[in-house]
């Protein structure tokens, strides 16, 4: 079992739609057993894969003890399950500080070992106690980086503050090559995967559906398509 963790700094910058998007790409082109972890307050990648009222808060499963398993349920997407996030998540990073347990996520993911291949955690923005337990967790940092100096920097201080790059790996997102600043951001760094600016993706609010489900074969659903067999090379190294 590997986790990918979706993270930014920044919020505002594709991040809820990269893990959807590798989800899906996870479950339906590795055919892995996956599962999504939204772990973010927003609740926008349990909301584009039909979310559904449980009976316990998010934040259950960190403070009560509560197993992930009784909060997880199946998506309308073969071998993708979902455990959901809510409101209560905003009070997650108080509840990390007082339990004081730097790997409390990571024993939860380990529990889930035999039922899952690949577990993608949607993050909440920000260097908080969260994103330091994820950051403990994850086998690899997917960061979406928009082409502009400021969201550079933000990506600059992840690195910094993980102390090495091994385990990042940086995706310029929202990408319009008709801007110069954009042009400009993709020559210094050749080799980072793209992911367009295009109203394909946009309109995954509105069918509430990952872009591989109804228009993979677009230059988007190509995109994201690459960009998870990447990541998939990058874990079997």
């Amino acid at each position: 079992m590997a986790t990918i963790a979706i993270y930014s700094l920044k919020g505002g910058v594709g991040k809820t739609t990269l893990a959807v998007n590798l989800a899906w790409s996870s479950a339906m082109l590795s055919s892995r057993r996956t599962l999504l972890w939204d772990l973010d307050p927003q609740a926008a990648s349990s909301y584009l894969l039909g979310d559904r009222k449980v009976k316990e808060p998010a934040q259950a499963v960190f403070s009560k003890d509560v197993e992930p398993e009784k909060l997880i349920h199946r998506t309308a997407i073969d071998r993708l399950d979902l455990l959901p996030a809510d409101a209560s998540l905003r009070g997650l990073d108080l509840l990390f500080h007082e339990l004081d347990k730097k790997k409390r996520l990571q024993k939860l993911l380990s529990g889930l070992r035999k039922s899952y291949d690949r577990i993608l955690l949607d993050c909440p923005p920000g260097l908080t106690d969260t994103s330091d337990q994820v950051m403990r967790a994850a086998d690899l940092i997917v960061v979406p980086v928009i082409p502009s100096p400021l969201s550079e920097r933000a990506f600059a201080e992840v690195v910094k503050h993980l102390g090495s790059e091994a385990q990042v790996l940086p995706v310029h997102s929202m990408v319009d090559r008709r801007r110069k600043l954009h042009a400009e951001a993709l020559a210094r760094h050749p080799d980072w995967p793209i992911v367009p600016m295009a109203s394909v993706i946009e309109s995954m609010t509105v069918r509430r559906a990952p872009v591989g489900s109804f228009a993979g074969k677009s230059p988007s659903g190509q995109a994201f398509a690459h960009l998870w067999m990447r990541i998939e090379k990058r874990l079997a190294q």
